[in-house]
């Protein structure tokens, strides 16, 4: 099983970035997905989570902001960020969450 994870970058404040989790070695669409994020000295915590029949949950902090989507044809997750923050800057992880496979992590940094 691997979950690779990209899409992060630096961006300014205000501005979007879409990340993308492509999933191998396990049937995609039976998975249920999240993900998450770590800032520097904090811990990681949950971003979004998506079912298998793509109902989804957010954390407070972005709700209204991000949208968790997937391609099951393209075994990928997606994360839809919009009007982003400072304190989005973190390293944000996707996850199956019920085999806890982790991808490696993509940066996204927010700043002027």
């Amino acid at each position: 099983v691997q979950l690779q994870a990209s899409g992060g970058g630096l961006v300014q404040p205000g501005g979007s970035l879409r990340l993308s989790c492509v999933a191998s070695g396990m049937i995609f669409s039976s998975r249920f997905m999240a993900w998450y994020r770590q800032a520097p000295g904090n811990q990681r915590e949950l971003v979004a989570t998506i079912t298998s029949s793509s109902s989804t949950n957010y954390a407070d902090s972005v709700k209204g902001r991000f949208t968790i989507s997937r391609d099951n044809a393209k075994n990928t997750m997606y994360l839809q960020m919009n009007s982003l923050k400072p304190e989005d800057t973190a390293v944000y992880y996707c996850k199956d969450v019920y085999y806890n496979y982790w991808g490696q992590g993509t940066q996204v940094t927010v700043s002027s």
